[in-house]
């Protein structure tokens, strides 16, 4: 006797997991014979898949699972394709600079010469000849660590100190209030305004001629970095929770140890992001660096005398005024691969933070 298999209730009135490539593949063909007609190019072809594909799933869903299913499916279609959307300037960033500088960064001596010596005839004949590019980043490589670096031991502390002042001792009074108006303000600012500031302050102290150096770039950079440091530091403390505090206090532990060793260790994770956030916001700045550090073609390691050179600055130099004007494919290879450089340096930023944040954070004791 023959027995009829009977639908599983619990998966009838559903579609199988399968539906959406098959719709995305749908639209994809679709897509492909409208743009055919009309003249291909992938830009237009790829919006008009996304939008055959978000019209084409909800109307499947909403005829085989109901019109709450295809609401959510709705929402879920618009919410991948915006974080698609998103994806797409960075992947093109990144492919960018990594196919056009790659061959900037593995010419011969790139990262440990400087351009001291490089003369728009050795780019000439470079070009002309097909010859190596000669003249590497060194000096700007080690300008723009230096610079951040003290512009970070500067901005720290301070943004710090003052977003404990904020959360722990503070009672919501003016002068809190104040100090949060100009944490504002000073987010705001524009980065050149951060510069002239810089050089207007070192002249009062130095004299006027002698501002430019490394040391007045890391203080521009610094009016930049305090209010990103102060801002994420401040929400990180809020996130901790109270409870932990008043245990701390139930012991007897005094209020200045129980922040530096319950507040801070519980927020580390996140102050340490903050502070790379910052650092990833300064490090890429020109037009500060520019104004107080001024133009070098030989390493310095004196941020206290003469001009000092960065990765931006050497970036807009070599693509605005290139060494030969005549010849201007070693400057664009020097200018890219600096670029390549200066995201590499960005992304192991981030990669040290991760790990010192791993480092301090709070041991997870098992029972």
């Amino acid at each position: 006797m023959s027995t009829v298999e009977k639908p599983n209730k619990l998966t009838q009135g559903q579609l199988p997991r399968w539906t959406w490539i098959a719709v995305l593949a749908g639209a994809l063909v679709l897509s492909a014979a409208l743009m055919a007609v009309v003249g291909f190019n992938i830009a237009g072809w790829l919006v008009i898949s996304a939008l055959v594909f978000v019209v084409a799933i909800t109307a499947v869903t909403y005829f085989v699972e109901g019109g709450r299913k295809a609401t959510n499916t709705f929402w879920s279609a618009l919410v991948v394709l915006a974080f698609l959307l998103a994806l797409v300037p960075l992947i093109s960033v990144i492919w960018t600079v990594l196919s056009i500088g790659a061959k900037g960064l593995m010419a011969p001596g790139f990262l440990g010469s400087d351009m001291n010596g490089i003369t728009g005839v050795v780019d000439q004949a470079s070009q002309n000849e097909n010859l190596d590019v000669f003249g590497g980043i060194k000096h700007a490589l080690i300008g723009s660590l230096m610079i951040t670096l003290v512009a970070t031991i500067i901005s720290v502390p301070i943004g710090l100190l003052t977003s404990i002042y904020l959360v722990e001792y503070s009672r919501d009074n003016w002068f809190s209030r104040a100090i949060t108006f100009f944490v504002d303000v000073m987010t705001g600012i524009p980065s050149i305004v951060a510069g002239l500031f810089a050089a207007g302050l070192l002249t009062l102290i130095v004299g006027p001629g002698n501002f430019r150096m490394g040391f007045t770039a890391s203080v521009a950079l610094s009016v930049l970095m305090i209010p990103v440091v102060v801002r994420s530091t401040e929400e990180m403390l809020r996130v901790v929770p109270n409870e932990l505090r008043e245990a701390s206090y139930a012991l007897g532990v005094r209020k200045w140890r129980t922040i530096l060793k319950v507040v801070i260790p519980t927020a580390i994770s996140g102050i340490a992001s903050g502070v790379t956030l910052a650092i990833a916001r300064v490090i890429g700045e020109t037009a500060p660096i520019l104004v107080t550090a001024g133009v070098a073609t030989q390493t310095n390691w004196n941020m206290f005398h003469d001009w000092m050179m960065s990765l931006p600055v050497f970036i807009y130099r070599q693509l605005m005024n290139p060494t030969a004007p005549a010849a201007t494919d070693p400057s664009t290879q020097r200018a890219w691969g600096a670029a390549l450089v200066l995201i590499i340096v960005v992304m192991l930023l981030n990669l040290l933070a991760r790990v010192i944040a791993k480092a301090f954070a709070p041991k997870k004791s098992g029972r």
